[in-house]
């Protein structure tokens, strides 16, 4: 396996656009309304690191009301892709973190049972507090999945179900992603296992110094739903304490544009450190294979 200068998008026309491709160790957010395509382009990033890198990325996903992203469907359908999901208090012995076919996962579903609604405003300081606690387990077993898979080789992950909120820096998906962008992703690979391991990490060392990855050659994208639909006021859209927007190298902007008496899809780069890129407004459809962009 060999680190790509530039990751594909899964899309050659996409990649164009992005002077060939997303910089490594960089965030990508990925932002529209529900239902615009989102999961498709990330299916179709984590996708493209088969051909690129030699592994396929992961997902991770933090939904917490229950209506499924789908993620297994569109995989089997756009790629023949079976999804292999890591469940939640899956047990994982310190031995286990070596072995390929027992931690090497496509999926893991954070809030799988919670059923929490998104906004911290929404619970009581007691309520707050009981979440933190019940979060920190779910982040030990978010660790093991980051780390497990990055130790086999893995360099892309997609990160799905960020919800709406009437202010960013109330929503605790935020929260979980900064830690786990500042805490796993962006954090060097023996010190993830420190967190890891703990008390096992001594007996562990060896093992971990002979599995280091570079975290400067993983890429991150952040699938963001927005409440605006239209991609006019998504360009229009003010960044906001809190806001990931304001910490992405790279952000791709979804909606709805108007085409003479029908609405279609497109998207813009609305941000791209590293090279130039179009100022354009793409359209795009999407297919039984996933995000198409068109000409004109």
């Amino acid at each position: 396996m060999t680190t790509p200068q530039r990751f594909s998008t899964g899309i050659p026309a996409l990649d164009v656009l992005l002077g060939g491709g997303l910089v490594p160790g960089t965030l990508t957010v990925v932002m529209g309304a529900t239902g615009i395509g989102k999961t498709q382009l990330g299916l179709q990033f984590a996708n493209a690191g088969q051909q690129q890198e030699g592994e396929r990325g992961i997902l991770f996903d933090m939904a917490s009301r229950g209506d499924g992203q789908n993620h297994g469907d569109y995989a089997r359908r756009m790629f023949d892709w079976l999804l292999k999901q890591r469940e939640i208090d899956e047990p994982c012995a310190p031995d286990d973190i070596w072995n390929r076919e027992r931690m090497r996962s496509d999926y893991f579903h954070i809030f799988e049972r919670s059923g929490r609604r998104v906004s911290i405003r929404d619970l009581e300081p007691d309520q707050w507090a009981e979440w933190r606690v019940e979060l920190n387990r779910k982040l030990d077993q978010a660790i093991a999945f980051f780390y497990g898979n990055f130790v086999h080789g893995v360099r892309r992950c997609v990160i799905d179900g960020v919800e709406p909120t009437d202010r960013a820096s109330d929503s605790f998906q935020f929260h979980v992603f900064d830690y786990i962008y500042h805490q796993i992703l962006h954090k060097d690979a023996d010190w993830v296992a420190r967190d890891l391991f703990r008390i096992h990490f001594r007996a562990n060392e060896e093992a971990v110094m002979s599995h280091l990855y570079d975290h400067r050659q993983l890429a991150t994208m952040l699938l963001y739903t927005s409440h605006e639909v239209l991609l006019d006021e998504l360009l229009c859209r003010p960044i906001e304490s809190g806001d990931e927007l304001s910490n992405a190298n790279t952000i791709i902007l979804m909606g709805k544009v108007r085409d003479g008496l029908k609405m279609r899809r497109a998207l813009h780069v609305a941000k791209h450190r590293g090279s130039a890129c179009s100022d354009e407004i793409i359209p795009f459809e999407i297919t039984e294979q996933g995000l198409t962009l068109l000409e004109g």
